[in-house]
């Protein structure tokens, strides 16, 4: 009898030996112990590879949690394919097209569902009840290949017609598809083993929809907890109906267009629409008469720098007279910048501003004196005084950029009545499918790699490599006072990530294998697979996507 080959693996700096063909599930259990909660992937040598996978080569493994980004979105997936389950095994199965994951909030997903069935709290409970019964029973998600027309056709009678669509554009003659207790989906992304993996989860009423209550990346044993910005919500319902209108609600419809001819009169208006929308603030701005100082905040890569020219151009249309200041300029002397617990110096929080010098310049103007505005040397670490005097005249306003302008900390010398402040953000609404969101931060990320390669001369690996510090920031100095806004902008495009991706797609191939930052390369690479690409010549040059692929008319 042929002795079976062995394989040698390398967990958490110990060699061990196996007979290839060993799921890594097997491996898993056996360190479980030392991790704090479940092992959802191992990371293979740079590839994540489904606990169902084998042994087949010495290899080197990293175990993966939910504390872990490709493990806390492995739980997401796995928890939304075990919901639409248990809601057909509720309601029906023929209602399974019906229920469509629209976008992430405040530690939840919104869903909305339509069919012949009353969506109230008794239901969702019926549901959630089924959902504990199907985690208890350790059912397994079961992954397998099919050829892409069998999978088209498959979707197509179970009334899933956006997911036959989109694997329309598909180049692969195969597709992978997940089946649970006989219910077949289609995911962009990995799944846990099996549903005893899925223990954390609620599901509550929400306006016109619910919520599917989910744990967080920092502590996956219990739920995030839930506390929506209201005036983000609605933002991004406002921004859905838009985006119906238009026939682009997702990656297949917006391919559909692309591919018929249509994607410059769909280019065109949308542009239209974010331009009314900033006529609309303007027009509001100018209608306050108080108003002074016009404070514009957001996460990286939102576009704030495009929008304020354009909003500016807006308010001299309403005959008002608009001054860009950045808060940049009032940034402490190098020497008196905190520092961070890593000795580092901290740009991003408040206390590296000059606040009262701020204030003192503001008020100062605000009585109609007049004020030389600093300018800050960055090589220098220091302001200078260059003779930029300004005093305010009737019809005048400030338009004032920075992390903390939504922070009254920042303004605290200012009257209420003379801020008019702006939260912009780019609340992504287009969805893969019904069942596959694409998260606003992806097309944020996106954005900042192209803009970071061709203004800044950085790889994408460097900027995937900091984009957890920038999200880490924002999460302490913007989301807190995003509610605060007297109006939420939303910049996106329901275009740019076919726009994007021709920009963006060798950048990701440019990301070493053997990085740790491969594995969101590789993972971005698959997302922009889904999307046919738009050339930008017909993009405005005005557009807020000329500020990350360049050929705009504004500079910084």
């Amino acid at each position: 009898m042929e002795e079976k080959r062995m394989a040698t693996v390398v967990v958490d700096g110990v060699e061990r030996t196996y007979p290839c063909g060993t799921p890594y599930r097997a491996i898993a259990a056996e360190v479980q112990d030392r991790y704090p909660c479940d092992i959802l992937l191992v990371n293979r040598g740079g590839k994540l590879c489904e606990l169902h996978k084998t042994v087949d080569r010495d290899c080197t493994l990293k175990m993966v949690t939910a504390q872990d980004k490709p493990g806390i979105q492995t739980y997401e997936r796995s928890a939304v394919f075990l919901l639409l389950k248990a809601f057909c095994d509720v309601v029906g199965r023929e209602h399974a097209g019906q229920i469509s994951v629209e976008y992430s909030l405040s530690s939840a997903l919104f869903l909305l569902v339509q069919g012949g069935f009353t969506l109230d709290q008794a239901l969702l409970d019926r549901v959630e009840a089924r959902m504990r019964e199907l985690s208890a029973a350790a059912l397994p998600i079961e992954k397998r290949s099919i050829s892409t027309e069998d999978a088209m056709e498959l979707f197509q009678n179970a009334g899933l017609v956006h997911k036959a669509q989109l694997l329309s554009f598909r180049i692969n003659s195969r597709v992978n598809v997940y089946s649970l207790d006989g219910f077949v989906d289609y995911f962009y992304g990995y799944m846990a083993p099996d549903t005893s993996y899925i223990r954390c989860f609620a599901l509550e009423l929400f306006e016109n929809g619910f919520v599917l209550r989910l744990p967080t990346q920092k502590d996956p044993s219990q739920l995030g907890e839930f506390r929506p910005s209201i005036k983000v919500f609605r933002e991004l319902y406002q921004s859905t109906l838009r985006s119906q209108a238009l026939n682009a609600s997702n990656v297949a419809e917006l391919n559909t267009a692309i591919s018929q001819g249509g994607a410059t009169p769909l280019i065109l208006a949308h542009e239209a629409m974010m331009e009314k929308k900033i006529g609309d603030i303007a027009a509001e701005i100018a209608g306050r008469k108080e108003v002074r100082f016009v404070m514009i905040a957001g996460p990286s890569s939102s576009g704030k720098t495009t929008f304020s020219h354009r909003l500016s151009t807006q308010l001299r249309a309403c005959g008002l007279r608009p001054h860009a200041i950045a808060t940049d300029n009032y940034f402490k002397n190098r020497e008196d910048t905190p520092r961070d617990e890593k000795g580092n110096y901290d740009f991003e929080g408040l206390g590296a501003m000059d606040v009262e010098q701020f204030n003192q310049d503001m008020v100062r103007l605000l009585k109609g004196e007049t004020v030389e505005i600093p300018s800050y040397n960055f090589k220098k670490g220091a302001r200078e005084y260059n003779g930029n005097y300004l005093t305010l005249e009737e019809g005048d306003v400030l338009v004032i950029e920075g992390i903390h302008c939504l922070n009254d900390q920042f303004t605290h010398s200012l009257p209420k009545e003379s801020k008019y402040r702006i939260y912009i953000s780019c609340l992504t609404t287009l969805n893969i499918d019904g069942h596959n969101r694409i998260p606003t931060t992806d097309v944020r990320l996106l954005r900042r790699i192209e803009r970071d390669a061709r203004t800044r001369g950085y790889s994408a690996q460097a900027t995937i490599k900091m984009w957890p510090s920038v999200r880490r920031g924002e999460e302490e100095n913007i989301f807190p006072f995003q509610d605060s806004a007297d109006v939420i902008f939303n910049s996106a495009l329901i275009y740019e990530t076919a726009l994007l991706k021709p920009y963006v797609q060798p950048l990701l191939f440019g990301v070493p294998r053997d990085s740790e930052e491969y594995i969101e390369a590789k993972r971005l690479l698959k997302f922009l697979n889904y999307f046919l690409p738009i050339p930008a010549d017909n993009v405005p040059k005005t557009s807020l996507m000329r500020e990350f692929v360049g050929g705009g008319i504004y500079h910084a």
